[in-house]
């Protein structure tokens, strides 16, 4: 895919940063990547656009499950380096705690990964890791080599 060897170094690992600079919800949400050896964190940081409960004031679900399946594709990426981005098949999300308006984490852990399939699980949360304000279970289709 064109986007991807647009995005990968003369080492042919890809920058992960420069790849979620190119997807154009990631930029309205304000993603970015945070990369600790092979520790990847995807990072939401707060905006007034991302409510969705004025009351509360609490984020958007719909913002939340785009940063769990997001961390899902860019953990993929990071550890398969693969030709084409994977396709989800199904990804479901748990709603733990309100999204508070303040900056929200991700991190992504392959279950299974096979030659077509992987099983990707992921977590949210904001001020404390102990308490995820989301969670998500995901099944991504890879491209055969």
């Amino acid at each position: 895919m064109k986007l991807l060897s647009e995005v990968r170094g003369d080492d042919e690992r890809l920058d992960l940063s420069a790849l979620v600079t190119r997807i154009p919800y990631a930029q309205f949400l304000g993603v970015r990547v945070e990369e600790r050896g092979n520790e990847i964190t995807l990072v939401m940081p707060f905006k007034e656009s991302l409510i969705g409960n004025v009351m509360l004031p609490a984020l958007h679900g719909g913002t939340i499950g785009a940063l769990l399946e997001f961390t899902a594709v860019i953990q993929l990426l990071a550890e398969s380096q693969p030709s084409s981005l994977p396709k989800t098949i199904d990804f479901a999300i748990d709603y733990l705690r309100s999204g508070r308006p303040e900056a929200t984490y991700a991190r992504a852990t392959i279950a299974k990964h096979g030659r077509r399939v992987a099983n990707v699980q992921v977590e949210a949360w904001q001020s404390v890791r102990s308490k995820p304000i989301a969670s998500g279970h995901g099944h991504f289709m890879l491209k055969e080599s």
